[in-house]
């Protein structure tokens, strides 16, 4: 994060944290309904229109801010976030973002990272549950997975050694451990969930995944309440696909998490039906993770189901659980019937259409 960054996240979000305060686990208790808008690239747009549509039919108590994270280059020469996207959220302290292109291998870093970063968003959530109606391989799949968001692999720690030498270095630090380890725990306390298991490759990396484990036990000590396990990242992956309804919460580091969180989404039919939020102590981003689809942008045939998915957790998370099972119930009711499908649940609807029938069930 460049100056420039650091001196205008200090001045709001400390202007911020006066005038607005959070519930760590089931959110904000905001005085204001005004919610960030990023709509992403490529089908973002139709997407995230699809979810204001929804969300106007369902009266919905929120003002959309709608703003734009290109990249812009600041006075150091990097490039980064622009201002008026980083005061909108710190103002709003909460966000719903549609997917962004990143660039592989050059150019900027990638936004996602860095909007997780700059905010802080330390916790990844990612509920998978079977959804009624549409067939998988599976059909008791209810796993959550709570990934921490702002560290290991993805720290962007890495030099070029000597020539066709790259190093990556993996940072695990005590405090974001135990960070999402407490939040694993008090989000299971809250959602009536029974086991957590910490995953890891502690065999292999003894230091730094030990230090995961580590905080995770400490913080188990403290939920006697929750059964705790432990198992290594590829026992959970085998294990995963012959069984899932034997896993509940799991959490992780930054980069086990996002392998296991896209396998989980995968037996429930894909990254087009899970939704996500990004957790921070004072605010959070709900998302959707997967791609940007350029090949059918802009051509009215694109999944808003991800999107809406995800904003129905932000409501959830600001305390408007009636507004959040109204536009769930009717979502999960149109999939379920399977009269207007968009072509990669297997029908033949458009976005729009789909986003109309969801819109004629909302109660």
């Amino acid at each position: 994060m460049n100056c420039v960054y650091r001196t205008l996240k200090c001045s709001l979000l400390s202007v911020a944290r006066r005038s607005i305060q959070f519930n760590g686990i089931h959110g904000a208790k905001m005085s204001s309904t005004s919610v960030t808008l990023i709509p992403g690239d490529g089908i973002g747009p139709e997407i995230s229109r699809s979810v204001q549509d929804i969300f106007e039919a369902a009266k919905v108590p929120i003002e959309w801010e709608i703003v734009d994270v290109t990249p812009v280059r600041y006075p150091d020469g990097k490039f980064g976030i622009p201002t008026k996207a980083i005061e909108s959220f710190l103002k709003n302290k909460i966000g719903l973002k549609g997917p962004l292109a990143t660039p592989i291998g050059k150019g900027h870093r990638s936004l996602n990272l860095e909007i997780r970063k700059v905010f802080s968003l330390y916790a990844n959530v990612r509920p998978c549950r079977s959804i009624e109606g549409y067939q998988t391989l599976y059909d008791n799949v209810d796993v959550v997975t709570i990934r921490e968001n702002t560290e290991g692999e993805y720290s962007g720690i890495e030099h070029e050694i000597v020539s066709g030498v790259v190093q990556s270095i993996k940072l695990i630090t005590e405090p974001a451990s135990r960070r999402v380890a407490e939040y694993a725990f008090n989000y299971a306390k809250s959602n009536g969930r029974k086991t957590i298991t910490a995953v890891h490759k502690a065999n292999i990396m003894r230091l730094s995944d030990g230090l995961f484990l580590q905080c995770c036990r400490e913080v188990a000590e403290k939920h006697p309440g929750i059964k705790y396990k432990e198992m290594y990242l590829d026992t959970v992956c085998l294990n995963m696909v012959q069984d899932p309804s034997q896993f509940d919460v799991l959490v992780m580091p930054n980069l086990y998490g996002d392998i296991l969180s896209d396998l989980c989404a995968g037996l429930v039919g894909g990254l087009g039906l899970t939704p996500s939020g990004n957790i921070g102590k004072d605010g959070a981003v709900f998302e959707s993770v997967h791609g940007t689809a350029p090949d059918i942008a802009g051509q009215d045939k694109a999944n808003p189901t991800a999107l809406l998915l995800s904003a129905v957790m932000m409501l959830r998370y600001m305390n408007l659980t009636d507004h959040a099972k109204n536009i769930e119930d009717a979502c999960l009711s149109v999939i379920k019937e399977g009269n207007k499908l968009t072509a990669d649940l297997g029908g033949n609807a458009k976005c729009s259409e789909f986003t109309r029938e969801i819109c004629s069930r909302l109660v």
